[in-house]
């Protein structure tokens, strides 16, 4: 029997979407979607039932016109050949041919239709895969390692783990009605490419001595979130022994349907709940709820490398390799979807993996078989080696397809970043990531350089603009660098102005660096009033 919400004794004081959830749980659309709307069409469909159409994995498209996106959950971001094959026929057949791989590891279509949907849920069914709540108010798709199984730095091997959690929630109603979405990271390997930081819910390696021996298990940190009011997770004094996982997954996911905010859903994310608790008293309250846990351990985790795997590396299994791929702003077409699948079975291990970056891997590949693949067509472009600054280059969807972006965001950043690729030489490759509006698809805030699309004034009527935001990075772990957040400039860049501004801004940086020293440890040292003179400087020349 599905949890009773006890929270609609007060209903009154909830928001008027809370209310809409009281009366039809989401994943009753995904019913109704394949017996009537599929059939009635677009027109037949009510405003509440189009909200509730996420619970499915899918939002109405811009502009609301009878179109739509989906995410297909990508479990880690590992999926075999066949599964990146039906993903690139379902591309071919309703989405005009375009797939997106997104910043939770996820693959994103558009151009859906809802007659379409019936056959699209059973061709991802056939292969393992579902879009059921990849979206909506719910455990959204989880994130981790992709290099998991194949990594020579992970502790252990998180894909069960992974699996287990995502098997437990997916269409489970008693946590099919949370306050807001709830993002999950699990991973093992010590340089944070599940970007702990910035999940609701964050398992990260630690080691911990009990009974005498050494065990690999989990430390736990909670409430990261980003949108217009960012948060870091904060970390929870508990160490997590692997089968202890999802009783903690569940755990955390109970307290913030019950005690979650639901007033308000811009004040819903767990995030707020933590602010208010702290640490302590949701560590408290967890613990009554699943039983007692050790204290934390060792933290394992040495770094940040930010999800980027570019190139060729030998994995732990003897005579094998993994070539990390660029794959610009994370947009490809059917045919190189399906392609990287048919790379997949030729050279390496029939596995397509995709990272936090936007970015995919290939894994399993013989050393005698490394030139041959590098030498295939498909990765001129989808390039091991790609230049700086396309290399470093993220973007979310923006105002082609989303109804909340102010900007062109894909296109644009491609743009960018091959201005500053001709034109601009530096030896560190600097983080790029280019979003359309305050929600942060595209985590600006954890950016070298992040820019917010805006609008401006001009003679000729509104145009697009960015705000930038400098000096992001997450953490590495207690003995590393913390995590912080990229911190605003003042002086809004008209879009056609700002390849040229980041050039020069980016030489005030070669010019000022000391040997070795990286953007973030430059913006530390100096500190944004001085970026914010010369930012300022260079928009008077310009103006």
């Amino acid at each position: 029997m599905a949890y009773e919400a006890f929270w609609k004794e007060d209903s009154d004081k909830l928001s008027a979407f809370e209310k809409v959830k009281l009366q039809k749980d989401g994943l009753d659309m995904i019913r109704a979607i394949i017996e009537r709307y599929a059939h009635q069409g677009f027109d037949s469909i009510p405003a509440d039932d189009l909200d509730l159409f996420k619970w499915a994995g899918v939002y109405q498209q811009k502009p609301k016109t009878g179109h739509f996106m989906m995410r297909v959950r990508i479990n880690t971001g590992i999926m075999t050949s066949d599964q990146a094959r039906t993903l690139a026929e379902i591309s071919r057949l309703y989405g005009r041919g375009l797939a997106d791989i997104t910043t939770r590891q996820a693959v994103q279509f558009h151009w859906l239709t809802v007659e379409n949907f019936p056959d699209i849920f059973k061709r991802l069914e056939e292969v393992g895969l579902y879009s059921f709540e990849a979206c909506g108010d719910c455990p959204r798709t989880i994130v981790g390692n992709p290099l998991a199984g194949i990594d020579k730095d992970e502790l252990l091997d998180t894909k069960a783990l992974v699996d287990e959690v995502n098997s437990f929630f997916v269409l489970n109603r008693d946590f099919s009605n949370l306050p807001r979405k709830l993002k999950m990271s699990i991973s093992a390997n010590p340089y944070n490419n599940a970007h702990a930081e910035i999940n609701d819910l964050a398992f990260t390696p630690a080691v911990k001595v009990i009974d005498g021996q050494e065990v690999v298990g989990f430390h736990v940190m909670v409430g990261g979130g980003l949108s217009a009011k960012p948060h870091l997770a904060q970390k929870l004094d508990i160490f997590v022994v692997p089968d202890k996982v999802l009783r903690v997954a569940e755990g955390v996911a109970t307290i913030f349907r019950d005690f979650g905010y639901r007033e308000k859903r811009n004040h819903a994310r767990l995030k707020f709940l933590i602010a208010d608790w702290g640490a302590e008293k949701f560590k408290d309250r967890l613990i009554e709820l699943i039983g007692d846990l050790p204290p934390r351990g060792e933290d394992k985790t040495a770094g940040w490398q930010a999800a980027f795997f570019d190139g060729v590396h030998p994995q732990p299994q003897p005579g094998l390799n993994y070539v990390g791929l660029n794959v610009p702003v994370g947009r490809l077409s059917a045919d190189e979807l399906a392609g990287l699948a048919e790379l997949a079975d030729a050279f390496g291990d029939g596995t397509v993996r995709t990272t936090m970056s936007q970015n995919a891997i290939l894994s399993g590949v013989p050393d005698d078989k490394v030139d041959e693949l590098l030498a295939a067509p498909l990765l001129q472009r989808l390039s091991p080696s790609a230049k700086p600054f396309i290399s470093r280059t993220v973007a979310c969807t923006g105002n082609e397809f989303c109804n909340l972006a102010l900007v062109e965001t894909k296109k644009r950043a491609v743009s960018i970043a091959e201005y500053l690729d001709e034109h601009l030489e530096l030896d560190e490759k600097i983080r790029l990531h280019v979003i359309g509006c305050p929600n942060a698809c595209g985590q600006k805030q954890i950016a070298d350089i992040g820019l917010q699309g805006a609008l401006v004034k001009t003679p000729e009527g509104m145009a697009e603009a960015f705000d930038l935001a400098i000096g992001g990075t997450l953490g590495g772990g207690d003995a590393g660098p913390a995590a912080k957040f990229a911190l605003p400039l003042k002086g809004r860049v008209p879009a056609s102005e700002i390849a040229g501004v980041l050039e020069q801004l980016l030489l005030f940086y070669k010019n000022e660096r000391q040997e070795d020293e990286g953007f973030h440890a430059l913006t530390e040292r100096v500190g944004v009033p001085v970026f914010q003179e010369k930012l300022n400087e260079i928009l008077a020349v310009r103006a």
